[in-house]
C-alpha cells in the first residue's frame, strides 16, 4: 500500500464544467486492421463517437465518467465548498478533478485506487484495495477526522456471467459501506456504483437503516447499453444507526 502527500503539480480539469457536452458530432466509421478484432473495432468506433468522451478531451477530464458525477450532483445536490471526501476507485481521476474544482481550496480529498493514479494536485492520493483491512485503517489516518461524503465508482472486472458480475460489484459496494461507517460524520453522505437492479438484500437493508434516504439513479452520461446504475444515501445516522427507518 502506498500513500502520497499533497501534490503541488497541475492535473486539474482545465475548461467547461458543464454536466452534458453540447455541440454536433459527426459521426467516425473506423476500418477494421487486419491486426485488429472486431469487438476492438467497435469499441474504437465508439469511443470515437461518444459525445462525453469527445466532451472530457475538450473540457480537460482525465475520464467521461466525471459527467457522471457532475449529473448525480445536479440531482442530488452531494458537493458542498469545504467538505471532506473519500473518492474509491478514484483513477484515471475524472471523479477526483470535478471534486477539486466544486469543493474549493477548503476541502479535503482523498483518492484511493488499487492501481496508482497520475498525481492531481490539491489532493491525496493512496493506493489500496479497500477490501482490505489495512488500506480502511490508512484511509482513516491520512483523514485525521470524519468525511462528509464518500463516493465509489468501483466496479469488478467483468466474467459476462449476469450473477457473478452482480456479486462481485455488491460486494465491493458493501466494502465501500463499511469504510463509510467509520469515517462519516452524522449527516453525511454515500454513492456507489451497483448494476441495475440496484441494492438489495442486506446491503439495502443497511443502507436504510444506516442513513435517512435511499436512491437510486443512472446519470445520462452512463452509457445506454450499459447496466450500471448508483445509490445514493443521504443524512447518515451515525451514532442513531439503530433509529426507525427513513
Amino acid at each position: 500500500m502506498t500513500t502520497r502527500g499533497k501534490s503541488g503539480g497541475g492535473g486539474g480539469k482545465s475548461g467547461g464544467g458543464k454536466s452534458r457536452p453540447s455541440g454536433r458530432n459527426l459521426a467516425v466509421r473506423v476500418r477494421t486492421a487486419k491486426r485488429r478484432k472486431t469487438s476492438s473495432t467497435r469499441w474504437l468506433q465508439r469511443q470515437l463517437n461518444d459525445p462525453y468522451v469527445v466532451a472530457a478531451k475538450k473540457d480537460g477530464y482525465r475520464s467521461r465518467a466525471a459527467y457522471k458525477l457532475l449529473q448525480l450532483d445536479e440531482k442530488f445536490g452531494l458537493l458542498k465548498k469545504g467538505q471532506t471526501v473519500v473518492d474509491l476507485g478514484a483513477a484515471p481521476g475524472g471523479w477526483t478533478q470535478v471534486l477539486l474544482e466544486t469543493l474549493g481550496p477548503n476541502s479535503s480529498i482523498l483518492a484511493v485506487d488499487v492501481t496508482e493514479m497520475e498525481p492531481i494536485g490539491g489532493c491525496e492520493t493512496l493506493v489500496g484495495d479497500v477490501m482490505e483491512l489495512d488500506t480502511e485503517a490508512a484511509i482513516r489516518n491520512t483523514l485525521n477526522g470524519p468525511a462528509d461524503l464518500v463516493l465509489s465508482d468501483m466496479a469488478p472486472p467483468t466474467t459476462g456471467h449476469r450473477a457473478t458480475d452482480h456479486l462481485r460489484i455488491i460486494a465491493l459496494a458493501e466494502a465501500a459501506l463499511d469504510l463509510a461507517r467509520s469515517v462519516l460524520a452524522p449527516g453525511g453522505g454515500f454513492v456507489a456504483k451497483v448494476w441495475q437492479g440496484g441494492t438489495e438484500g442486506s446491503l439495502l437493508v443497511d443502507l436504510k437503516r444506516d442513513f435517512t434516504q435511499v436512491r437510486h439513479a443512472k446519470p445520462a452520461a452512463s452509457r445506454a447499453g450499459s447496466a450500471e446504475m448508483y445509490v445514493v444515501a443521504t443524512g447518515y445516522r451515525g451514532d442513531n444507526s439503530d433509529a426507525e427507518e427513513g
